[in-house]
C-alpha cells in the first residue's frame, strides 16, 4: 500500500495543475511517481532536474547507454518503479535488459552504475580510472551527479511505496505488478 496517496488533478492548486498539464505535453501521461510528487512542487522541481542531466549526458553516451546505465542502479537499488520503467524502454527498443550484450562504454556504465549501490565508499579505483580515460571532467561530474539523482528517485519510490505504473505490470521480471 501506497505510503503517500497520490494527487488528484481535479482538486489540485493551479501549480499543481500546470505541472501535471505540462507533463502530459511533455510525456503523454504522468506517472505515479511525478503525482505523488506533486504534493509539493519544490520538490517535484528538484527531481525534475534528472531531464536536465539526461539532455547533458545523452549527446555524450547515447540514449541506450543512458538506460543501462539508469537500469544497473535502479536495480542495484531494487526500485521496482525504476528499474521496470528502464526494462521497459530497453525491451521496447528490442534489447534483452537481463543479457545484454554491450559496448565497452555501456559495460563501464553498468559496472559503475552498480557499484554506486553496492557500496560508493568502496567503489575501486580500477574502476575510477577507467571513467577517467573515457570521459572528461564535467562528464564525469554529470554521471556522478545523474547516479545521485537516481538513487534520489529510486530512494524515493520505494521509501514513499509508490504503486507501480499499470503500464509497466507486463515489464516486471517477475510479473509482480500484476
Amino acid at each position: 500500500m501506497s505510503y503517500i496517496p497520490m494527487t488528484e488533478y481535479e482538486s489540485a492548486d493551479e501549480a499543481v495543475k500546470k505541472e501535471y498539464d505540462d507533463q502530459i505535453f511533455r510525456h503523454g501521461r504522468i506517472t505515479n511517481m511525478k503525482r505523488t510528487l506533486l504534493h509539493s512542487v519544490p520538490a517535484f522541481k528538484a527531481y525534475m532536474e534528472w531531464y536536465t542531466l539526461k539532455d547533458l549526458i545523452v549527446p555524450f553516451i547515447g540514449e541506450r547507454a543512458l538506460s543501462l546505465y539508469a537500469y544497473a542502479i535502479s536495480n542495484g537499488n531494487n526500485c521496482l518503479i525504476c528499474s521496470t520503467f528502464f526494462r521497459k524502454i530497453l525491451i521496447d527498443s528490442g534489447d534483452d535488459p537481463d543479457n545484454p550484450v554491450l559496448s565497452e562504454t555501456e559495460k563501464l556504465l553498468m559496472d559503475f552504475g552498480q557499484a554506486v549501490c553496492v557500496n560508493p565508499h568502496k567503489i575501486p579505483d580500477e574502476l575510477y580510472e577507467k571513467l577517467k580515460e573515457r570521459f572528461n571532467t564535467e562528464q564525469l561530474v554529470l554521471l556522478i551527479s545523474f547516479a545521485g539523482i537516481m538513487y534520489a528517485t529510486n530512494l524515493f519510490n520505494t521509501v514513499a511505496k509508490v504503486p507501480l505504473d499499470e503500464v509497466l505490470y507486463k515489464y516486471t521480471k517477475n510479473k509482480e505488478g500484476e
